[in-house]
């Protein structure tokens, strides 16, 4: 139970943090406020964050919330690919309508430098859980081929959705991510796909 009021306390922290980042921008918004309306206290925040910089690195925790969320939603009639593109959608969303492109842009960046620990790529992360049962459940339902293994297609899939985060804050989100994403993952993703049946072909004397 501890536990669990902990990770809540955590998640309500982070959860105000963003939403205030978002409709206020980062440098406008004050440990005070966070903690305000976060309805936590002065104590509870310096638990788990040292400072305001801290929670830049909670993005990866805003995403996973979202996962969860979704898993939710998501009908187990789906196919392993509708799976992937629907995740992808709705987490683009979020991106463009709760997340500040300058904080996604930090964040992107100090992932390349830092000394620590990569959020991005920790793959105990549910992000990473997730993405590892659907295409397992895709390979055992024949949805996606067995050429490659599914961790090699989950680092596949998170490199093409960092490969666009990273195109459009470079572009200053001069077009949809959601959209755009829409477009090119679909072709990205079909290497995924078993190769089709070769077509019996029989060669007779006419």
């Amino acid at each position: 139970m501890a536990k669990k009021n902990a990770r809540n306390t955590r998640g309500k922290i982070v959860g105000a943090a963003w939403q205030l980042f978002y409709e206020q921008g980062y440098e406008n918004t004050t440990v005070e406020e966070i903690i305000e309306s976060s309805h936590t206290s002065k104590g509870s925040f310096y638990h788990y964050f040292d400072g305001k910089d801290a929670l830049l690195s909670t993005l990866s925790d805003l995403f996973d919330e979202k996962y969860e969320a979704l898993l939710e939603t998501m009908a187990p009639t789906m196919s392993a690919m509708d799976k992937l593109l629907f995740l992808n959608s709705e987490l683009f969303l979020t991106i463009e309508n709760t997340v500040p492109m300058d904080l996604l842009a930090r964040l992107l960046s100090t992932q390349l430098v830092t000394s620590g620990e990569k959020h991005l790529l920790d793959h105990k992360r549910i992000y990473y859980r997730l993405l590892r049962r659907i295409m397992a459940q895709g390979q055992q339902d024949g949805e996606l081929s067995q050429t490659q293994t599914v961790n090699d297609m989950v680092k596949l899939y998170a490199l093409c959705e960092r490969a666009l985060m990273y195109d459009w804050c470079l572009r200053g989100g001069e077009y949809s991510l959601r959209d755009y994403a829409a477009q090119v993952l679909p072709t990205f993703l079909s290497s995924f796909l078993p190769d089709p049946s070769p077509k019996n072909s029989t060669a007779g004397n006419r």
